[in-house]
């Protein structure tokens, strides 16, 4: 549990009649900090979060910032701007670093160290909710009861394992209602990928048998596994059932594609996380191996936000804490250098995880071969991303020098509408600045208004436009570079037409600085015969071998991309709508309640009002709406 205490201006007293600022904020509320843990948040004047820090001491570690002996510039800056402070109170010093955590990954302060990462990681799950167990690819919350194996680096890394385990274990992968509405077996079945238990094929004591070496084999027992299913393929081979044999000789094959699909497995480590952190430029890599059952699941990248003067030390302690904020992590994890507060952050995660976790940087061995792989690939994939971002760069200075910009655009938007005939209409806009593309900026539009005639790309272009920017003005009318960013350049899918029409809803809002060019495509839509328009200006092409015109090209094909797949979203989420969703009284758990007992919709539509009565959690009166529903007479 944790105490909240909050000190802000507003309760501050003034000096010479202003707000106090900074080191005399900070000075003035000294006498209220006590001397036991806690975290402590940093403020600006607009409430935006600057810093968040942890203490032993909360008095101690935060009179340091009073004393006008900073560290860094950084530092000087953040206490320069802050305008408020707020506390928190801790039992423990563990306690107030896992809030730490927690509180930068949430609020992701300016001046922390920030894990950029929105990503969940898949896990394979042997769920257990139903009497068969299903072996299926989970990603998120762990709501579902059974057993769960991972985290793999990637979605492909688990397709490939499931394919490979089905083979080997023959356990079902279909839905619960899939799997009650099975009359005879599947395609699954036929290609030896299943057991076909939805149809008796496996009596219950073989399929748990199944079920348990999976499971063994997931948690590295793999050569107990294939040592019984090699006796076995010769039992059967010494009896002449050559069909028996050639099944358990499927199966181990299967089992050893498993574990040749792992790059660097080895007998070091059983369950650990390799984390190594490379730094030049300016930037971090931080690339993190997973070890599961003595085998590599696979590894990520991640580049963390830094300031040059930060540390490595504390960078690998801000990433090892917000790393496993939100996800378990394993019993070991091997580092390639020192952790600030190594023992306390051990400390923490065991408190968070209820088993042991040590941190550990190995000297010698294989454990030691394990992380300088990891640094090799933290040192190579950074090497890449500042290649990437030098090149980037000097696309956005001949992209200004292009459109006679400023300066080269630090934020780029692309706005582009999708629709069928007017139906499903949606708008996209897509980022790109310094790093590339920022996927997470990225915004969909549904198309709201009424008043549009249908395929009116105008009018909806007007609706996006119109959107955006007035919650750009209300959000952030000055333009501050902490708040709610503004588009150095906006791109418009579109001839002068388009351009001028955007021009038009800008102008509309009072917002005559944004610069607008449109891209139309060039005669039979070829790439590479753009025409490109700016207000004022005579329209133009490029070269067709320009790198201006190629990056302009996939913002533009990007743009569209993202459009057309949020469209075809939409639209199929419109196609599947089941024909339950039509009726008045049946919400979500009474249409899953109807699909899991009949297996889908068509099947209930076709059920009698008696058999509709017998659906668990549907009365009386619900089924005989769902029966007259489907039997109206015209």
């Amino acid at each position: 549990m944790t105490d909240g205490e909050d000190i802000t201006e507003a309760e501050s007293p003034a000096e010479g009649g202003q707000p106090l600022q900074g080191r005399a904020l900070i000075r003035r509320h000294l006498a209220t900090l006590g001397q036991g843990p806690g975290v402590y948040r940093m403020l600006d004047g607009r409430g935006d979060v600057l810093y968040v820090g942890k203490a032993r001491n909360l008095k101690r570690r935060v009179s340091q910032y009073a004393n006008g002996v900073h560290p860094s510039n950084r530092i000087s800056r953040m206490v320069a701007e802050t305008r408020s402070l707020e506390v928190v109170v801790t039992h423990t010093e563990a306690e107030a670093l896992l809030l730490e955590a927690n509180l930068i990954k949430r609020l992701q302060p300016r001046y922390n160290v920030l894990l950029r990462d929105d990503k969940s990681f898949p896990y394979i799950l042997i769920a257990k909710g139903h009497e068969w167990a299903k072996l299926g690819k989970h990603r998120g919350a762990r709501g579902e009861k059974g057993t769960y194996f991972g985290p793999f680096a990637s979605a492909g890394a688990v397709t490939r394992t499931l394919n490979d385990l089905q083979r080997a274990f023959l356990l079902r992968s279909c839905s619960d209602a899939v799997f009650q509405g099975r009359s005879r077996p599947c395609l699954l079945f036929q290609i030896k990928r299943c057991s076909a238990p939805c149809v008796g094929h496996i009596s219950h004591e073989d399929y748990d048998r199944l079920v348990a070496q999976a499971e063994d084999f997931l948690s590295g027992r793999s050569q107990a596994i294939q040592r019984d299913l090699s006796a076995r393929m010769s039992e059967a081979a010494e009896a002449l059932d050559y069909e028996r044999a050639a099944i358990y000789r499927d199966r181990i094959r299967a089992l050893t594609a498993i574990q040749a699909h792992q790059d660097i497995n080895t007998d070091a480590v059983a369950e650990a996380d390799v984390i190594a952190l490379h730094l030049d430029g300016g930037q971090a890599c931080v690339q993190v191996f997973f070890f599961r059952a003595g085998q590599n699941w696979g590894n990520r990248a991640y580049f963390p936000r830094i300031d040059r003067s930060d540390e490595a030390p504390e960078i690998r302690a801000a990433f090892i804490a917000q790393f496993y904020d939100d996800r378990p992590p394993p019993r070991l994890i091997l580092i390639d250098g020192p952790v600030a507060d190594q023992d306390l952050l051990a400390e923490a995660l065991t408190t968070a995880s209820g088993r042991k976790v040590d941190i550990a940087e190995p000297k010698r061995g294989a454990k030691l071969d394990l992380v300088d792989h990891a640094k090799t690939n933290a040192r190579e994939a950074l090497g890449r991303r500042l290649a990437e971002t030098s090149s980037q760069a000097k696309l956005l200075e001949a992209v200004a020098e292009t459109f006679e910009l400023d300066g080269p655009p630090k934020r780029i938007e692309v706005y582009d509408n999708s629709h069928v005939m007017g139906t499903n209409a949606v708008g996209g806009m897509i980022v790109a600045g310094p790093e590339g593309f920022q996927k997470n900026a990225y915004r969909k539009f549904n198309i709201k208004s009424t008043d549009i005639t249908p395929g009116d790309d105008f009018g909806m272009m007007r609706e996006v436009l119109t959107r955006r920017f007035k919650r750009l003005m209300d959000e952030n009318p000055e333009r501050d570079e902490n708040g709610a960013a503004w588009p150095d350049l906006v791109l418009i899918d579109g001839g002068a037409g388009q351009l001028s029409a955007a021009l038009g809803i800008l102008r509309g809002l009072g917002i005559e600085d944004v610069p607008l060019v449109g891209i139309a495509k060039g005669p039979d839509r070829n790439a590479g015969r753009e025409r490109f328009f700016r207000p004022g200006k005579p329209e133009f092409s490029l070269e067709q071998r320009s790198p201006v015109l190629y990056f302009l090209q996939r913002l533009r094909d990007e743009a569209h991309r993202f459009a057309i797949g949020t469209h075809r979203a939409k639209r199929g989420k419109e196609a599947v709508r089941s024909a339950l969703d039509e009726i008045p009284g049946v919400g979500p758990a009474r249409k899953r309640a109807l699909l899991h007992h009949f297996g889908s919709a068509k099947e209930a539509s076709r059920a009698g009002l008696a058999d509709l009565e017998k659906v668990p959690g549907i009365s009386k009166t619900v089924a005989k709406l769902v029966y007259d529903h489907f039997n109206e007479k015209g």
